[in-house]
């Protein structure tokens, strides 16, 4: 048997989609633990610190979100992939702004969970790269997967330091947010753009006025030098 490519684990109250994602992850060779509310999920995730955490929104106990906010608070970055129903814009887009790397909607093929599981794995384990990237007053190293912000350290989701540090390989270019969402998030569907949205205006909040990130009005994002 393969070795696991560590534990996932799932939170989720409707049982026959917690044995779906389960019997998925399981045959791409992750462990999986299954809790089916919002308090056991977030003592699960506490006690077992899994390699990734599928977590759905609306959880009897505590829900999704407030799960993921209070991982964040615990200081607690494991990638958080987010399963909502297709009502639930207002708090996918809260659940990114807490932190959570990327979201599916329902109904959704197990097979797109996997595959986005492996995603936010591959950002949060990213590519050895020796060299340190800046511009301006943010450099971000991709070898230790760190960020600072005028000396200072910046805690970022492995997203968010994602989307950072391309952006940096690229001072200058622009990139629209189909080209970012391909690039970064692994997607081609446009229709998520609110997504670069989010992540841009949280990577914003957490630099402060040192963000190189500019906005090209019609056409996307950048990264140029801060004006000091």
């Amino acid at each position: 048997m393969p070795d696991s490519k560590g534990l996932v684990l799932v939170v989720e109250d409707e049982r026959h989609i917690a044995d779906l994602q389960r019997l998925y992850l399981t045959r791409e060779g992750f462990g999986v633990h299954v809790e089916t509310d919002g308090r056991a999920g977030l003592a699960a995730a506490r006690r077992l610190r899994p390699v990734a955490i599928v977590l759905d929104i609306a959880l009897p106990g505590l829900d999704g979100v407030e799960v993921c906010r209070r991982l964040r608070e615990d200081g607690d970055w494991t990638p958080v992939l987010l399963v909502t129903a297709r009502d639930d814009e207002a708090d996918r887009v809260l659940g990114l702004e807490l932190g959570a790397d990327d979201y599916v909607t329902k109904p959704f093929s197990p097979r797109e969970l996997v595959a986005r599981v492996k995603t936010v794995l591959r950002r949060a384990a990213g590519p050895p790269q020796a060299a340190v990237r800046r511009v301006g007053r943010v450099a971000v190293d991709p070898v230790r997967r760190t960020a600072e912000a005028d000396g200072r350290p910046v805690e970022l989701t492995a997203t968010e330091f994602d989307l950072l540090a391309h952006l940096l390989r690229h001072p200058g270019r622009v990139f629209p947010r189909e080209q970012l969402l391909a690039q970064v998030w692994g997607q081609a569907d446009y229709r998520g753009s609110r997504t670069v949205d989010v992540h841009v205006a949280q990577l914003r909040a957490k630099l402060g006025d040192a963000s190189p990130i500019r906005t090209v009005r019609g056409v996307g994002y950048s990264a140029a030098d801060a004006a000091r």
